[in-house]
């Protein structure tokens, strides 16, 4: 999912929160057909079928018919008897959701084992924990706001989310709708008033969200409930809406369908989502639905109720469990080394998945659900959905506790102590790049799963903000009482080499300010940041160079990614950006200080983390070598030019990571991994690399 979008891949329920109508009332095979369209539009967008690059819409369909349904299914009972038995409601939930999604959990859990990631496993058994317990969504979205996890490989347990989404929303639902119901004695009409609010609420934080924080605005519950909402508002409306005239009606499905359809081949992932953009493929349903409630020969339902599309919409929830995670796992499986599966092959899977989920019917959603043994006995069913649950999560935490082994060689020098030791710190750690080792070592220090996850106080104290924050942050460390003060000022890879400078800091009396933004390039440069020009970036970086001016500095370490495309291209790349550093340089030295600009690092050669866990015996395999491992050429010459023209020092930290002989550029040096992502250095590597950093920086505020 991400995100995607929250970087994180976009994936989307099939119709996991749908009910049956209860005997006696008629059937809507029209709405089985409106699951397949759904689902379809999915599995093709996730198998990277580009022409169905908007299929993640179907997340929105499939709300919008499970507010519907469900909501129905409780007014009549509501109308029938003048209460709703929660806990019958819960048991037929139980019954429906959990056999197949226990199951497609415990399998995707083996498989995640035996073949991704082995660094990564815990992760994504606490994946396979949140998505048993219903709040992966809250989960996936913490993680999308991480800007060093937004890179990582889509989790298979990713599409859980949105059943989460819905089994929140039903935790709410059908306790409000009775407290309405009795408040207004059985009358329908005031209890639309406070779902109408309810919905407007969510939609409105939706749209605000989205701009603002696009992990939460996807994943979260608020920003989703309106399209829930919306089904729930056209079943409380379903009476009148039998009275349309039925050409009216007609017309409104066929409208329906063309509103998904050019969501699904109009939007993307550049599409910002939901936001405003989710009212064209909710509003579609909506039409459906209605136009569904007065049967016509010539309506939608001339085309939905195909009997091909009925019984794909009868296996659309089994469908949705299986084909994400085969299509995660089994290129892994068969050795791809991106990782991911071309057209074809994806194809093929769902179609797999799509057998699998026949079976899954057949043989364990059915004969669970309509089992004698549970027939009007809610509590029994209520305690199979317990020990389902139960046994999902006992499964995830075991898996935890019980991580599949990652080889390894003989143990390494400790990079750290070896650095520290030296005469000459840059001449020993170039012995040791140039000696890396062939395997993991056995000291690997942090171990391999947890390179990703160490963060350094930057992160942990919030300081390092986000792509939405315009201020920055008051943050000091070392000693916050010297009278020479050390800045670090730039994005996540000036964050970087916050552990270095944190350590030089406490060893010199050195009064450290970090002032860093995600994505915020230092160079007076608008660029684009999810798919329009990142403005907060440049509020910030003229209030933080406001703050650094205040605080008259002796030293400022100004770093930035060689990643980002200007919002407004120029026809020579290299001016504008030699321009864009010239003025943030000479901003910075108005202040007074002494300005020293880290050129970006060299990028590895994918997820260092993930190969050396795949190659841990043969780690050659997953070095990269210069030049290709500089991600821009452009960017290092326009810092160099600016540099010269206004004074300030540059580091080049090459060498550093890079053997300067043979241009290799390993993954572990000594006993340290180098990199925790596709681009950042890991906190021990860069705390590491302190005394190598001291010398070019004690020649410009002074060795202590």
């Amino acid at each position: 999912m991400t995100s995607t979008t929250p970087t994180a891949e976009r994936t989307v329920p099939a119709a996991g929160g749908s009910a049956p109508p209860p005997q006696g009332h008629p059937p809507r095979p029209d709405i089985q057909g409106l699951r397949a369209v759904a689902v379809g539009l999915v599995v093709l967008s996730h198998a990277g079928v580009s022409q169905v690059g908007g299929g993640y819409v179907g997340v929105d369909v499939f709300f919008v018919i499970s507010g519907f349904l469900i909501t129905s299914l409780l007014l009549r009972e509501l109308a029938t008897t003048g209460r709703v038995s929660l806990r019958s409601f819960y048991a037929r939930r139980a019954l429906r959701l959990l056999p197949a999604s226990s199951l497609v959990i415990a399998v995707t859990l083996v498989g995640a084992w035996l073949f991704l990631s082995k660094a990564r496993l815990a992760e994504y058994a606490g994946d396979a924990l949140a998505g048993a317990l219903y709040t992966l969504n809250f989960r996936l979205a913490a993680a999308g706001t991480d800007y060093l996890a937004q890179n990582s490989p889509p989790s298979p347990f990713q599409h859980v989310w949105s059943l989460a989404v819905e089994e929140q929303f039903y935790l709410v639902w059908p306790v409000l709708l009775l407290l309405t119901w009795r408040i207004a004695r059985g009358r329908p009409g005031p209890v639309v008033v406070p779902l109408a609010a309810l919905c407007a609420l969510s939609f409105a934080a939706g749209v605000v969200v989205t701009d603002r924080s696009a992990p939460w605005a996807y994943f979260g519950s608020l920003t989703r409930v309106w399209e829930l909402g919306a089904g729930a508002l056209l079943a409380l409306a379903a009476v009148r809406l039998r009275r349309l005239p039925a050409a009216l009606a007609a017309a409104l499905g066929w409208l329906g369908l063309v509103c998904v359809t050019v969501a699904a081949l109009r939007y993307d992932d550049q599409t910002p989502f939901p936001g405003h953009h989710a009212l064209l493929p909710v509003a579609g349903a909506v039409l459906v639905l209605a136009g569904g409630c007065v049967p016509t020969a010539y309506g939608a339902g001339r085309l939905l109720e195909r009997r091909p599309l009925v019984w794909l919409g009868g296996l659309s929830y089994g469908w949705y469990l299986w084909h994400w995670p085969l299509l995660v796992i089994t290129p892994a499986a068969l050795g791809r080394a991106d990782g991911t599966a071309g057209v074809p092959l994806a194809l093929a899977l769902s179609a797999v998945a799509l057998a699998l989920a026949w079976l899954t019917l057949r043989l364990v959603e059915n004969p669970v659900r309509f089992h004698r043994a549970f027939r009007g006995r809610p509590r029994r069913a209520l305690a199979l959905g317990a020990a389902l649950t139960a046994s999902a999560s006992a499964l995830s935490l075991t898996a935890t506790a019980v991580p599949p082994t990652i080889e390894v060689g003989d143990p390494a020098p400790a990079l750290a102590r070896a650095l520290s030791g030296a005469p000459d710190p840059a001449t020993r750690l170039t012995e040791l790049l140039t000696a890396s080792p062939t395997a993991l070592p056995s000291n690997l220090a942090p171990p391999l799963p947890r390179v990703k996850s160490a963060r350094s106080a930057l992160y942990r104290d919030g300081c390092h903000v986000d792509r939405a924050a315009t201020r920055p942050r008051s943050c000091v460390y070392g000693d916050r009482t010297s009278s020479r003060t050390v800045v670090l000022f730039g994005d996540s890879h000036a964050a970087q080499w916050f552990p270095a400078l944190q350590r030089l800091a406490g060893a010199r009396g050195w009064r450290l300010v970090p002032l860093t933004k995600a994505s915020c390039k230092a160079a007076d440069v608008t660029i684009v940041n999810l798919h329009k020009p990142y403005t907060a970036c440049d509020t910030w970086r003229s209030r933080a160079l406001e703050r650094i001016r205040d605080l008259r500095p002796a030293l400022v370490v100004v770093s930035s990614s060689d990643a980002g495309d200007p919002a407004r291209p120029a026809d020579d790349p290299l001016r504008q950006w030699t321009t864009g550093f010239e003025h943030t340089f000479r901003d910075l030295h108005t202040s007074g200080a002494r300005v020293a600009a880290l050129l970006d690092t060299p990028w590895p050669k994918g997820d260092p983390v993930d190969c050396a866990a795949r190659n841990s015996l043969q780690l050659r395999a997953c070095a990269h070598h210069l030049p290709e491992a500089i991600r821009d050429t452009t960017r290092g010459r326009a810092v160099r030019a600016a540099a010269s023209t206004t004074g300030t020092t540059v580091i080049d930290p090459t060498p550093w990571v890079c053997a300067p002989r043979t241009g290799v550029c390993p993954v572990v040096v000594a006993d340290t991994a180098v990199h925790r992502d596709d681009s950042h250095l890991s906190e021990a590597y860069a705390r590491a690399l302190a005394p190598v950093l001291a010398a070019p920086l004690d020649r410009l505020v002074g060795a202590p």
